[in-house]
């Protein structure tokens, strides 16, 4: 190469899914397609409401212009609309809310406003890559801070206050967690907060897996005082089933929500206005969609758990979110290795929770975005393989239907 990219690049690679999918797709070519239960992409449909709305706008030739940076006021109105339904909090809907392309563009933007080279960031581990990429490129130094699966995969904040705490400015929080699938609580978030307000901290708290197979929706916004140390991303990607529309948000206090739109705004324009009136339609859905989506998904959880005890592994029944998290059985070191064998001998990848942080290396993440049908499929390659028996599928229960439903 004859220019050299720039230093910062350095600290940080590829993004795993990135290379793992370019893998894949050449598998594809040269056999047997690969059956991909390890990426959180949703495969259901938003609600009806938001296709039609998208369409019918997209029909008005005024629809294509620049938008406004901070977002249409009948998107902002929706998502404090949201806020005070599900979440029980008031959000400001012109002072704080700022909606985003996506809550993935939101953790980028938080750390190119608020850190640089001499700051300190708080990044869990097992968490999102992204968290400590950001930081990363911001310039910032990268403290992990460990989730066990002893301590419920929550922060031990008595431990993290025995260290020197000067130089951290932020620290990422994700609950409910992905991706151990560990709830959010009350408590939890309390005590968050009064962690960041001793120690000035930034709390952000990632939060786009609320609504999945989850009875709560908690915002640590909901906590007194918190809007003095938070701010929370969420995002319709999960919640709505609109990954690929990009829509998501940054609530908060208006002094820390003006900041970051300085940075947000010499870096990208407004969303396309058709794709924020659709967003409006899907903040109004009713419980029952929530529900029916909730229903599906607990259908196809049991059969994610049906796979990983045919395999051996061991989970908590009780996790929330899109994904199933599991402890890796003893016949292979790692996750990474259990990944690798079940991609080469069954054409079937499950995410290795090391990408995840060191904590994550023995654990292995199934993704609940396949219908039924895929999962039986998945069940027939793992038995041809002689990764798993009919003995072994004898012990696990099959699943059942959501009512109403046939597949």
């Amino acid at each position: 190469m004859i220019i050299r990219p720039a230093r910062r690049l350095g600290q940080v690679h590829e993004y795993y899914f990135s290379r793992k999918l370019s893998e894949i797709a050449q598998m594809n070519q040269q056999g047997a397609p690969v059956l991909n239960l390890g990426i959180g992409s949703p495969d259901l449909p938003p609600p009806p409401q938001v296709v039609d709305v998208l369409k019918r706008h997209s029909n008005d030739p005024h629809a294509h212009s620049y938008q406004s940076y901070r977002g249409l006021a009948e998107l902002r109105a929706a998502f404090a609309k949201w806020y005070e339904r599900h979440f029980e909090v008031a959000l400001h809907p012109d002072r704080e809310v700022l909606p985003l392309i996506g809550s993935k563009e939101g953790i980028m933007h938080l750390a190119m406003t608020w850190l640089e080279a001499g700051d300190e960031v708080l990044v869990p581990d097992p968490g999102y890559p992204a968290y400590a990429a950001a930081s990363r490129l911001a310039g910032a130094k990268v403290r992990t801070y460990p989730l066990c699966a002893s301590h419920g995969w929550l922060p031990d904040l008595d431990q993290l206050q025995r260290t020197d705490l000067s130089r951290v400015k932020l620290m990422w929080v994700n609950y409910p967690h992905m991706p151990t699938g560990a709830p959010a609580t009350a408590e939890l978030f309390a005590a968050l907060v009064a962690f960041a307000k001793k120690h000035h901290v930034l709390l952000v708290n990632d939060n786009p897996y609320s609504f999945i197979l989850n009875d709560r929706p908690l915002s640590i916004l909901s906590v007194a005082g918190a809007k003095e140390v938070a701010v929370e991303l969420n995002s319709l990607s999960k919640s709505h089933n609109m990954a690929g529309w990009r829509i998501g948000l940054l609530a908060g206090k208006a002094e820390y929500l003006s900041e970051v739109l300085r940075f947000k705004s010499n870096m990208d324009s407004g969303m396309f206005k058709p794709a924020q009136l659709a967003a409006v339609a899907a903040l109004e859905a009713e419980d029952a969609w929530y529900e029916a989506l909730n229903a599906e998904y607990r259908h196809r959880k049991a059969w994610a758990q049906r796979l990983l005890t045919a395999l051996g592994c061991t989970f908590d029944t009780c996790q929330v979110g899109m994904f199933v998290w599991a402890r890796v059985p003893a016949r292979w070191p790692d996750a990474f290795a259990m990944s690798d064998d079940l991609l080469q001998r069954a054409r079937l990848f499950l995410t290795p929770g090391g990408i995840f942080g060191q904590q994550g290396q023995a654990w292995i993440r199934v993704s609940l975005c396949n219908p039924p049908a895929v999962w039986r499929e998945a069940m027939k390659r793992l038995e041809r393989a002689g990764l798993i028996t009919p003995a072994t599928q004898a012990d696990c229960p099959a699943p059942c239907l959501p009512k109403g439903q046939v597949h």
